[in-house]
């Protein structure tokens, strides 16, 4: 098969202005993703995996730089979405061992390769409820839809995957009931006293003064880490983990969350959305508006059976 052929046979990405486009590439983005990262490696051999060939502990910001990178292609690269699926199954090729109940793994069993995409679904699902508005029943149908889509563009069968919202909550319940645990890169990921180095990135300034005040800074950060990703977690995974949550905890995560609901909508664009999404959105307008209809500021246009996720 021609280049040409294999381009033509790709699965598409989310469409543009879904709810996806809504979520993924706005800042409160960033904050969802610990809790889906931690929920991830719960599973004993995702854990294994991460644990044994992942330079997470050595690298933070790159891993998750291109992590970042990684989820930004699949819903805003278009052409470049499949590519970068096909990119992803040939890096966990040789990934394989044996997890922590002494079991053969290998990152491309179907059933791992499947939960590390998975768990994206319920984490935007619960954590938009607290950072930008809860979901309709249509918007949560049609998020599952397009998070469908980029398990197409992942590689996933759809025999591997639950095919409606109606049998994704029974399959996500006996995971937590029959596979998830507290794992060792759980406890890392959560971990308020571990070493972490400084920020390899960004403004050579920005970097000198990070060196300089990470003994001051790295202590409190570690610590809010650990309240976002148990914050923003379904209680339900929450539990089956074994994170300890309190009353007063969630008090303060939903005061913390009122404001960033309150200010983020009021941002200007190029600090409310990530990179690749706002020249996705400024693209889209410039195509939109060829057509005589715009994409709105901070909302997206009617694209998916559930609409854009407003917010503000």
């Amino acid at each position: 098969m021609s280049r040409a052929d294999t381009r033509r046979a790709d699965p598409p990405p989310p469409p543009r202005g879904g709810v996806l486009w809504s979520l993924a590439g706005d800042v409160r983005g960033l904050l969802m993703l610990p809790a889906a990262l931690t929920l991830q490696v719960a599973h004993p051999a995702v854990g294994a995996g991460v644990d044994e060939h992942s330079v997470f502990r050595t690298d933070p910001w790159g891993r998750g730089e291109r992590s970042l990178r990684s989820l930004q292609l699949w819903v805003y690269g278009g052409p470049a979405a499949a590519e970068e699926g096909r990119r992803l199954r040939v890096l966990h090729r040789t990934i394989a061992g044996t997890d922590t109940r002494g079991r053969r793994y290998h990152a491309l069993t179907p059933a791992n390769y499947a939960w590390v995409h998975a768990t994206g679904f319920p984490v935007y699902q619960h954590a938009a409820r607290y950072l930008v508005r809860p979901l309709t029943a249509a918007q949560e149908r049609a998020l599952y839809a397009e998070w469908l889509r980029v398990g197409r563009v992942l590689g996933i069968r759809d025999r591997d995957m639950p095919q409606t919202v109606e049998e994704f909550w029974p399959y996500y319940r006996r995971m937590l009931a029959e596979e998830i645990e507290r794992t060792a890169v759980v406890d890392d990921l959560v971990a308020t006293d571990r070493p972490v180095p400084p920020p390899d990135r960004g403004p050579l300034p920005l970097r000198i003064a990070a060196r300089a005040l990470w003994p001051v800074v790295l202590p409190p950060l570690a610590r809010f880490r650990r309240f976002l990703t148990v914050g923003l977690m379904p209680p339900d995974a929450r539990e089956a983990i074994g994170l300890p949550w309190s009353a007063e905890q969630e008090r303060a995560l939903r005061r913390f969350c009122t404001v960033v609901r309150l200010v983020v909508p009021a941002l200007p664009e190029r600090l409310r959305y990530l990179p690749m999404a706002r020249e996705a959105r400024r693209a889209a307008r410039r195509r939109e508006g060829g057509e005589g209809r715009e994409v709105r500021e901070g909302r997206g246009v009617r694209r998916s059976p559930g609409g854009p996720v407003r917010s503000g």
